[in-house]
């Protein structure tokens, strides 16, 4: 790498993320050799980078001397290949919100015993299911939940999700608890009520689960430190929870100055809180182990002008990715070749559904585009394939994983 690229670096690049001779490489792949044979639109997993994120995650929550166990969010990104690589890693269960995920779990290996069930709007046939495996966690979000599971599995083992009526996440639609009241949890006021149903059917509850939204950094672990504070007269209350579970939720940078969440003083500061109960923690990341060991390639089919906008149409759309059009987190765009000039325009980056909000970036700056060319959107290995849809019946795309 040359010292004038050194130079230009641009803010998201890193070791397995970069330009190298004006190419864009991930995972150590050519990403424009790469799809000259997979084709487009096409999703990349790089597994080295999946690996990174647990480890690093394990290693902080290690550092602050907690007792903890790993759950992978099997709803971030369900693609087997990628799946059955955490198995194989053997450093996390997984947590399973339907009866398909978690026969799914099962089917790549996973032991009962590994995964945790964390439902909501929970049916009958859902409970039928769990019934059927009884070292499987389950997690309830409502008091209906504990009547009918208790029906079922008197004397199992539970934790019960609450909601901490506070939440942080990268925007309002992704904050699980706040002031507005969500599907989410039992609130304080009936906690009590869920403990004497539990008792009713000599369940145990043994967990205490809360999940605060998808996408918090380092300045919401003030947040973070203050639901866990509400946590203690939950905890005072359930004589017999011996477990923490912190949800998932953490993010990744996705804009230019914001810095990565800071998982010592995150972890600090769980630790914090555990040690006094002398807690296990339970912890359920899935967008912060996948999301930017993804990326999804295009291929721009249009550069048209239209009114003030200059649109660059591409072979894929929100069905395919719906973070941009449906929660409004922006995705980072970068050709898979990158122009040596300092030329910039302002572009809009449209998809190819008949929708007026299938736009996948509006007014970035980027080098001159024109059709043919490929663009790699970044920080997309969560809820990306895992919630595409055949709208337009333009739902094909492909999956590949890096393993080096």
């Amino acid at each position: 790498m040359n010292a004038n690229h050194m130079v230009r670096r641009l803010w998201w690049e890193r070791e397995d993320l970069a330009y190298r001779n004006g190419r864009l490489f991930f995972g150590n792949r050519d990403l424009l050799k790469f799809v000259q044979s997979a084709g487009t639109p096409v999703y990349v997993y790089n597994s080295e980078r999946i690996k990174d994120n647990l480890a690093r995650l394990a290693a902080n929550l290690k550092g602050a001397g907690l007792k903890f166990k790993i759950f992978y969010a099997l709803k971030a990104n369900r693609y087997l290949p990628l799946v059955t690589y955490l198995k194989l890693l053997g450093q996390c269960g997984v947590d399973v919100c339907s009866p398909a995920e978690l026969t799914q779990a099962l089917q790549v290996g996973f032991r009962q015993n590994e995964i945790t069930y964390t439902g909501t709007s929970v049916a009958n046939e859902d409970l039928d299911c769990l019934q059927r495996y009884p070292a499987v966690k389950v997690n309830c979000d409502a008091i209906s939940t504990i009547k009918r599971f208790g029906a079922r599995c008197a004397g199992r083992t539970i934790g019960i999700r609450i909601n901490p009526r506070l939440g942080a996440g990268y925007n309002e639609a992704l904050r699980y608890a706040g002031a507005k009241p969500t599907k989410f949890g039992i609130y304080q006021e009936r906690f009590q009520e869920a403990l004497d149903m539990a008792r009713a059917y000599n369940l145990r509850v043994k967990t205490l689960h809360f999940h605060i939204g998808s996408g918090y950094l380092t300045p919401d672990i003030a947040i973070l430190d203050d639901i866990l504070k509400r946590c203690h007269w939950f905890l005072e209350r359930g004589s017999d929870i011996d477990t923490l579970d912190i949800g998932g939720g953490l993010g990744v940078p996705l804009i230019e100055g914001q810095g990565p969440l800071d998982l010592a003083r995150w972890s600090e500061t769980i630790a914090g809180h555990a040690r006094q109960k002398k807690l296990t923690i339970h912890l359920e990341p899935g967008d912060f182990l996948v999301k930017d060991a993804g990326v999804l390639i295009v291929q721009v089919n249009t550069v048209e002008d239209k009114g003030n906008t200059k649109f660059i149409g591409v072979n894929g759309g929100f069905n395919i990715h719906n973070a941009a059009a449906y929660y409004d987190v922006p995705f980072i765009v970068a050709p898979l070749e990158q122009d040596k000039s300092d030329t910039r325009q302002k572009i809009t980056v449209a998809g190819n559904i008949n929708e007026a909000i299938d736009l996948l970036a509006e007014d970035i700056l980027l080098p001159p585009i024109q059709e043919g060319d490929y663009l790699a959107l970044l920080n997309v290995g969560g809820y990306g394939s895992a919630n595409s849809s055949n709208h337009c019946m333009r739902g094909t795309f492909s999956e590949y994983l890096i393993v080096n």
